[in-house]
């Protein structure tokens, strides 16, 4: 691959601010809770971590994995998901907690496999949502940040499974 091209686009304490601003609306939402968070691997592990340290109920914490992109792609392809591992979500407020809604293929599709173990209530909240692109009849209960059509890594999204170490969500360019 030839040297990539990095912009940021949202700096880390502007993430950092917003992810706090979202956990106080969810702790409003949920006074007295409890909940159960439910982080879609790997992506949203940084804003999942984040955004558990913000909140002020009592919660939960499982992880769910799916995935669309594969090794150095940039365009999504067959998705996969795997709810082996999440605890017990029976009448429970459950709220699933993703990087991006590109498409809404994901989220969609995780909402109707959650939706199979009978949870209370159901919300979702991504990071990011590239609007422009969701083509699936789904919308998160929250989001960080609407953007335009780029392809972003940092702050837990990758390319190729690198990037995700980066404080900041920049915007990749490949020459």
């Amino acid at each position: 691959m030839a040297d990539p091209q990095l912009t940021v686009m949202i700096p880390a304490e502007v993430i950092q601010g917003r992810v706090r601003e979202l956990a106080l609306e969810v702790s409003e939402q949920f006074q007295g809770g409890p909940i159960t968070l439910l982080g879609v691997m790997t992506g949203s592990l940084m804003f999942l971590t984040d955004f558990m340290r913000a909140l002020e109920v009592p919660h939960q914490v499982g992880v769910i994995q799916a995935s669309s992109y594969c090794g150095e792609s940039t365009t999504s392809g067959k998705l996969t998901v795997n709810i082996d591992f999440l605890p017990s979500l029976t009448g429970r407020n459950v709220l699933l907690i993703d990087d991006i809604l590109d498409t809404g293929q994901t989220l969609q599709r995780l909402v109707e496999e959650i939706e199979t173990l009978d949870p209370a209530s159901l919300n979702t909240a991504v990071l990011l949502w590239k609007q422009c692109r969701t083509t699936y009849a789904v919308e998160p209960n929250y989001y960080g940040f609407k953007i335009d059509d780029h392809f972003v890594v940092g702050y837990g999204l990758d390319y190729n499974d690198d990037y995700r170490h980066l404080a900041d969500i920049c915007e990749l360019r490949l020459q």
